[in-house]
């Protein structure tokens, strides 16, 4: 599993003096010099806490998901269903911060963009490492966005890394079959780096997993805890595609391509695909009702 994001442990002795132990704790000292505003809007301080902020929550985000990765390797599903839980704890606050920069109209969005390009060079949101690193977790693996980290070559072979190693997807996968459901083995020793196809075999053990209500409890609870962070993520993305329409419109965004039709793709982009699947087939509807089996 990729362990080059490790926290750092400083010794005691390392921190500086004249710190109260809150401060010294939680580095608020240098947290607070980390906001560095390019252009004289006075919103351009929120557009950087808010994306900060994302960019902690990620991280976060992605420290759980190796841990959970961790207990499921380790057949222990209790800690690795804890550890699932505080994922979708977090993707709350997470998609709150878009409520910080909700006031942006396209003229405010540009006042900042415009400065920030003319001191750091032209960006993109595609070279958001943490956010990608989340992305190849969640097992949606699109080798193609490595590119844009070729200045960073620490940050590319980190990635790298990632995309050729399981998903979280891929380690629930592997524990459900070693719980004695058949996973064929064409999908537990694929290439994890290529994109994974969903197939009928996988929508039959969850199918299988759902079938009766009073069986299976724990990996129900597992199936509605991924549940909740796929739409967690995708409530993410359809924030991110609405943002976008109300601060950039139909102007060429990446790589020449208009944002909104570059995003609107993602949002079909959803993470464990049988889990989802399946739905169509879970349970037995009544007779009287349309949508019963014919």
């Amino acid at each position: 599993m990729n362990d080059s994001i490790k926290f750092e442990h400083p010794e005691p002795d390392s921190m500086s003096a004249g710190q109260t132990p809150y401060s010294a704790w939680l580095q608020t000292d240098v947290l607070h010099t980390l906001q560095r505003p390019v252009s004289d809007h006075p919103g351009e301080h929120a557009w950087i806490v808010s994306a900060q902020t994302s960019e902690l929550y990620w991280m976060l985000i992605i420290k759980e998901m190796q841990t959970a990765q961790m207990h499921l390797r380790a057949n222990d599903l209790t800690q690795a269903q804890r550890t699932l839980r505080r994922v979708v704890a977090h993707q709350a606050p997470l998609n709150a911060t878009w409520r910080s920069i909700a006031w942006m109209t396209p003229t405010d969005l540009l006042a900042i963009v415009s400065r920030a390009s003319a001191t750091y060079g032209k960006d993109t949101a595609l070279q958001g490492w943490t956010y990608r690193q989340m992305v190849y977790l969640l097992g949606i693996k699109q080798a193609e966005h490595l590119e844009h980290f070729t200045p960073q070559p620490q940050r590319w072979a980190q990635l790298s890394q990632a995309l050729a190693e399981p998903s979280l997807y891929d380690d629930v996968l592997a524990y459900l079959n070693r719980s004695g459901f058949a996973v064929p083995g064409d999908v537990l020793e694929r290439d994890f780096a290529v994109p994974y196809q969903p197939g009928k075999a996988v929508e039959k053990v969850w199918r299988d997993i759902y079938a009766d209500p009073g069986q299976n409890l724990e990996l129900q609870q597992l199936g509605e805890t991924l549940a909740d962070i796929a739409e967690g993520f995708s409530t993410w993305k359809y924030l991110h595609l609405m943002a976008t329409r109300r601060t950039f419109g139909a102007r060429p965004a990446y790589f020449g391509t208009e944002g909104v039709a570059w995003l609107k793709p993602t949002i079909d982009e959803i993470p464990f695909p049988e889990l989802w699947s399946a739905r169509g087939f879970i349970g037995d509807p009544p007779a009287v009702c349309p949508h019963a089996r014919k």
